[in-house]
This record gives C-alpha cells, structure tokens and sequence, in this order.
C-alpha cells in the first residue's frame, strides 16, 4: 500500500477499496447505527454508546471487506483517514454520489 501524506490523496484510494456496491451498504448501515449510538451518548452520557458505536461502525465495515470486498481495510493502516473516508463517502451515498442500491 502506498503511503499517503494527506487525506485528499488517500481519498481516491479508499474509494477505491469499495468497488462492490454492497460494501458501500455495508458501511452506510454500520455508519447510520454509530450515529444513532453517538446521539444516544449525547443524550445520556453513557460511555458504554461510545463503544457499541464503535462496534457497529468498524464490524459492519470490516464484514464488508472480508466478505464482500475481499479486501483488508484501510483503518489497520490509516486508521484516522479512513474514519473520515468513511464519514465523507456516508455523506457522498447521501448526496446520491454513490449507489448502494
């Protein structure tokens, strides 16, 4: 994997390790319950949000590469940038930059 010094050159990397679709799903869903939990946690404070939406985040993810991708995700190496990566390619599905569908 080439290393990247900054997000704008990782981005089209990180698009590029979900190809498939249902990946792309994978991860709407898993990133669609980590904010539910993280509202959840605003709105009680109990760390315990914190941890259930960082389960449902990565594991729906990394079950998206293992299963469907047939890739390694790119958190095990670029952990901070494919947190983002993950936030904006949920905000590009929404603005319908993505089918998943």
């Amino acid at each position: 994997m080439k290393e990247y010094k900054n997000f704008k050159d990782f981005y089209p990397y990180y698009i590029s390790e979900h190809d498939n679709k249902h990946t792309k799903l994978m991860h709407f869903i898993g990133t669609t319950i980590s904010i539910i939990l993280l509202i959840k946690f605003f709105l009680t404070f109990n760390f315990l949000f914190i941890l259930y939406a960082l389960l449902s985040g990565y594991g729906f993810a990394w079950i998206g590469h293992f299963f469907i991708e047939k890739n390694k995700p790119a958190t095990f190496k670029y952990p901070f940038y494919s947190f983002i990566g993950d936030y904006k390619m949920y905000l590009e599905i929404l603005q319908g930059k993505h089918k998943i569908f």
